[in-house]
């Protein structure tokens, strides 16, 4: 069997949530025969060869309100998609909406539906009629937690073809971080401190985080790059914020080292355009508490208020500051909460679980598009 997945961009172009769920799936499925071929546009036109699965890039040509459009994607689309047994696209993204019905491919289509659309409310009007025929048009619509599928308008209207799949990660991918790396940062920023990884986007909520770290006896490290840096660099000056290190993007081992060492994570997240957090998921797998914010979304399915941390109101400095000093003064809370938090990940966010849900759909689709013997 063959799958052609569909999205704007991908590892190494970008290194988000999504980017992580797409090679989990191609990896996982290639392991039970799934062979996966993954399609965005990008710059840069070189196919990348993962070992288990192929990067496709067509060109971009232009970016508008955050979604990428390319010419060349069509025929390149039309192309990989004759060789596939089904189509998975990843939601959402107007464009793919554009080449499914453009490109009028007869083929099995699943959507991974990763989020409403939050931000670009005027667009989205003139953008849902054709989000409404895409949803309709294809066979299968996963959500990624039941706490999406519950709070999203858009997902209702299709609750009969929607399958709840929660994001699973492979913890045999991880390579325990090096005695150097340790080393190096508990002396950049010292043995216990809290931690944010993420793209710094306007939904982050990190400028309320910023405001409940003033004056707090603890550092915050912040790893990640992205189009609220500068904002978030002159707010933290003109507060004074000396105990806010931002360390940038870093490398695998470093993310890991810093997992290892940090008291929590710390994850503010405001907007329901944060739809799971694949931070979150991490730190469960690592054990260390969490500190996450009620949007109604996945978030809240991975971290549970008073089990494997805290869950606070959103957009709420002072909610942020009680959580974090309860967990610095109290480290054996903490604790308890970072194992039953890694309790909780090997009970419902592995790979394979993942991974075996996303295959059995894929199978039963194929087989329910495939002919059926004549009867005697």
């Amino acid at each position: 069997m063959r799958v052609l997945h569909f999205y704007k961009t991908y590892k190494p172009d970008s290194m988000g949530g999504v980017e992580e769920l797409i090679g989990q799936i191609c990896s996982g499925a290639a392991k039970q025969g799934v062979i996966s071929d993954v399609l965005t546009v990008s710059k840069d036109t070189t196919t990348v060869d993962f070992g288990d699965h192929l990067h496709h890039r067509a060109k971009l040509d232009i970016e508008i309100a955050s979604s990428a459009f390319s010419m060349a994607a069509f025929k390149r689309f039309s192309r990989l998609a004759a060789h596939a047994d089904l189509i998975h696209y990843h939601f959402p993204w107007p464009f793919a909406d554009i080449v499914h019905f453009a490109t009028r491919v007869d083929k099995p289509s699943i959507v991974t539906y990763h989020s409403d659309i939050v931000r670009q409310k005027l667009l989205l009007q003139v953008y849902k009629p054709l989000r409404d025929r895409f949803l309709s048009s294809v066979d299968a619509i996963v959500a990624t937690s039941p706490n999406y599928l519950a709070t999203s308008d858009v997902l209702q209207r299709y609750r009969d073809k929607v399958e709840v799949i929660p994001i699973g990660l492979d913890r045999d991918s991880y390579a325990p971080p090096s005695e150097d790396r340790l080393r190096y940062w508990r002396e950049r920023v010292g043995d216990k401190f809290f931690l944010f990884v993420g793209n710094l986007r306007y939904y982050k909520g990190l400028h309320f985080l910023f405001e409940a770290m003033q004056g707090a006896p603890y550092p915050l490290v912040v790893v990640g790059r992205g189009p609220m840096e500068a904002e978030l660099c002159r707010q933290a000056e003109r507060l004074r914020l000396r105990n806010v290190h931002f360390v940038g993007p870093v490398g695998e081992d470093d993310k890991l080292a810093l997992l290892n060492l940090c008291r929590a994570l710390v994850f503010p997240s405001h907007l329901r355009s944060e739809a799971f957090g694949i931070s979150l998921l991490e730190s469960a797998m690592f054990g260390r508490a969490m500190v996450s914010c009620e949007i109604g979304t996945g978030t809240s399915w991975v971290n549970v208020n008073g089990e494997t941390g805290f869950v606070i109101r959103p957009a709420d400095p002072k909610a942020i500051r009680v959580a974090m000093d309860r967990l610095w003064t109290d480290p054996e809370l903490a604790a308890q909460f970072g194992v039953n938090a890694r309790l909780r990940f090997d009970a419902q966010f592995t790979a394979d679980k993942m991974v075996d849900a996303y295959v059995r759909l894929y199978r039963r689709l194929e087989r329910s598009r495939a002919p059926h013997p004549p009867t005697a």
